[in-house]
């Protein structure tokens, strides 16, 4: 049986919530909405993460104080993740993102918030891939993803998409700046001075958050026209 679903309250409380993705199966997640959201951003984690991750909590707590509603959500059921297969499959992990963004459309209290995502590692080709033909995505940021993942659906993404990358993991800041090249809408590289991957090293997880607030809060309420191909390629 499908688990009721959780009533998350506008007032800041994280509530538990049950993303459906069919045959009475579903996910397990967390929405927390401020009073008066300006827009709810999904999170789509990497490999080995999850719903818990505490890296992706300290962004969606910073996106809450910048007005943000949030849904944190396990992409793969627990059988699910014990296959690599499964947590390497970018057009599966597209296709749960999708499934929970049917569900935020439709549930009452996000169902009039504009949509979007904010991707890590593996996540962020599965936020691009299924951005790429969502006219309800309004947003995309990535924190030291592999965009280039996603593949040839990158030349499809026409949602303002920022990529952050640690300035001290020159592999994937160089895979982000070819996968920049193929994004066909507004879109900027941000690199964090001496973050590594997982953006460990002191003050540099927030400034990535403060990147993704800022992204989200100019994007976010935009009206959908601006998803039309505009080249806007800024790195600093």
């Amino acid at each position: 049986m499908t688990p009721t679903l959780a009533g998350p309250i506008a007032d800041g409380i994280p509530e538990p919530v049950y993303v459906p993705i069919g045959l009475e199966r579903s996910l397990p997640g967390t929405l927390s909405l401020p009073p008066h959201p300006a827009g709810v951003v999904l999170f789509a984690h990497g490999s080995g993460s999850s719903r818990l991750s505490p890296r992706n909590l300290f962004v969606a707590d910073r996106l809450f104080a910048a007005n943000l509603g949030w849904l944190l959500f396990d992409l793969l059921t627990e059988a699910e993740a014990q296959s690599r297969t499964n947590v390497f499959d970018i057009q599966f992990l597209s296709t749960r993102l999708r499934a929970a963004t049917d569900w935020v459309a439709a549930y009452p209290a996000t169902r009039d918030l504009p949509i979007g995502y904010f991707g890590a590692s593996t996540g962020a080709a599965a936020a691009l891939r299924a951005a790429a033909d969502d006219e309800r995505i309004r947003a995309v940021v990535s924190r030291g993803g592999r965009p280039d993942l996603a593949g040839d659906a990158l030349r499809e993404v026409r949602v303002p998409t920022l990529l952050i990358v640690g300035g001290a993991d020159p592999a994937v800041l160089e895979l982000n700046i070819q996968a920049l090249g193929a994004i066909a809408g507004v879109k900027e590289l941000v690199v964090v001075p001496r973050a590594t991957h997982l953006f460990e090293e002191p003050g540099t997880l927030e400034a990535a958050a403060e990147h993704a607030a800022e992204w989200f809060k100019r994007y976010l309420p935009e009206a959908v026209g601006l998803r039309q191909p505009v080249e806007e390629t800024a790195a600093r």
